[in-house]
């Protein structure tokens, strides 16, 4: 096959799903072209996952040493050099960056540095510094990712008043942050800082934080934030956060104020499918998603929509699988629907929270049987040696077939020992499978185990 003989794919965003299904669909004997506006990566390296778990990384182990004593160890004064910090999260997501980047060439991708607009069903333009590029396709897919979303009720000025993407890089420690938002990215910052040696007020509009998730993990968080000094505005709903002589101050509807020295908007964001020509492509969107099928086609089969442009579950891992897919199905490959019900995804607070498949309130909601086990991490020799006792494992299975359905852990290492949960779930096990399972002892595994009684 030649050159011009190959199928043409273009991809706009080089974030996780983008170049995913751009390395996947070079291998599968496509002409691929992507086309992205920053680094290969895309904001989860530059400005959201990446970041945001290198700062959790050092909040953690900032903790770990103001806490050595438990453990027996007299230490020394310690202190946040925030410029080092904000350096090391700059050369993490550059050096991923890199490796992706090695990873495309090496399948033979052309990147373009620039933005992608579509003129017409397979026609589009690329804007680059060096002027536009006009490209026709046979395939394209969507993944231009999504931003923090801004209320028309402040002025984001990247120093006072910042979104989660100025957090990596400011010129101090905070020493007041008020953060609205209480959502997943909301509580991560609540832990960094509060780690870091800030003092931080929350506002939560609702009445427990993590409002969609399951009340118990939320109980959990609170009583940690609450032993850190966090203050909890419960049923507080921001309406303003404005500039004043010495820092900030956020307003609440029901006329609360809380007076700062930064405030930090988490809540939510917004697609970034504006000015991307869909329109001319032929693409349909609602409340501007994209919308897509099964198999992530959008209203223009040839064009498929992957990532937070879609609306569908906001996860690094998520984008990337549906890269995986997208590549396969376009050219011809047989794929299966990704089951979002069967995704497992982690919160990085400390302790943290990860959970997959179903959980104890939708079961309850949908007035599901099912049997719930569960151990505190408390009773585990691992948790007791490591001094991290909060938290618990909570394992659902179906009462009939003995099918392990879904599982949540709240706790150290929770990030990583949900695979085992999910492989579970994924698998279809039996419960019996989890609790004849040999672990190492002492392990934090053992409690998944244990639970699994």
């Amino acid at each position: 096959m030649t050159e011009d003989d190959r199928v043409r794919f273009l991809i706009i965003g080089g974030g996780p799903a983008g170049n995913t299904a751009a390395t996947i669909a070079a291998a599968l004997g496509a002409r691929v072209t992507l086309v992205e506006s920053s680094i290969v990566g895309g904001a989860a390296h530059l400005w959201d996952c990446i970041p945001s778990k290198t700062m959790a990384a050092t909040s953690v182990r900032m903790e770990a040493v103001v806490n050595a004593s438990k453990l027996g160890i007299v230490p020394g004064p310690a202190s946040i050099d925030i410029g080092r910090l904000s350096q090391r999260v700059t050369t993490i997501s550059e050096d991923l960056s890199r490796g992706i980047l090695s990873m495309l060439n090496s399948q033979g991708v052309e990147l373009v540095h620039g933005l992608g607009r579509f003129t017409g069903p397979h026609e589009a333009i690329l804007e680059t510094e060096s002027g536009e590029l006009a490209v026709s396709f046979d395939l394209a897919l969507v993944a231009t990712g999504s931003a923090p979303r801004i209320p028309d009720w402040c002025t984001i000025d990247g120093e006072r008043i910042i979104t989660t993407r100025h957090a990596y890089h400011l010129s101090e420690v905070p020493s007041h942050l008020v953060i609205v938002g209480s959502g997943v990215t909301g509580v991560e910052f609540v832990h960094i800082f509060a780690s870091l040696g800030s003092q931080v007020s929350l506002l939560v509009s609702r009445q427990q934080v993590l409002p969609h998730r399951d009340p118990e993990v939320a109980a959990t968080l609170e009583a940690d934030f609450l032993e850190r000094g966090v203050a909890l505005l419960k049923g507080a709903r921001a309406v303003a956060a404005t500039r004043t002589e010495g820092g900030v101050l956020v307003a609440a509807e029901d006329g609360r104020r809380v007076e700062g020295s930064h405030a930090l908007l988490a809540i939510g964001s917004v697609p970034l499918t504006e000015g991307i020509g869909l329109a001319e492509a032929g693409v349909e969107t609602r409340g501007g998603y994209v919308t897509v099928d099964a198999f992530q086609r959008t209203s223009a089969p040839h064009i498929y929509a992957a990532g937070d442009v879609t609306g569908q579950m906001p996860l690094s891992s998520v984008a990337s699988m549906q890269g995986r897919k997208i590549a396969r199905h376009a050219l011809g490959r047989q794929v299966k629907p990704l089951d979002y019900s069967k995704v497992a995804q982690a919160i990085f607070t400390d302790p943290e929270i990860a959970s997959v498949g179903l959980e104890e309130a939708e079961a309850a909601s949908e007035g599901r049987k099912v049997r719930i086990t569960k151990v505190p991490f408390a009773a585990n020799p691992r948790s007791i040696i490591h001094g991290a006792t909060r938290g618990f494992v909570k394992v659902i299975s179906d009462p009939a077939t003995h099918t392990v359905l879904g599982g949540t852990i709240v706790g150290h290492r929770a990030s990583e020992l949900i695979g085992i949960l999910a492989l579970a779930v994924q698998g279809r096990l039996k419960i019996d499978t989890l609790v004849e399972t040999l672990m190492v002892h002492p392990s934090l595994s053992e409690s998944l185990s244990d639970a699994a009684f």
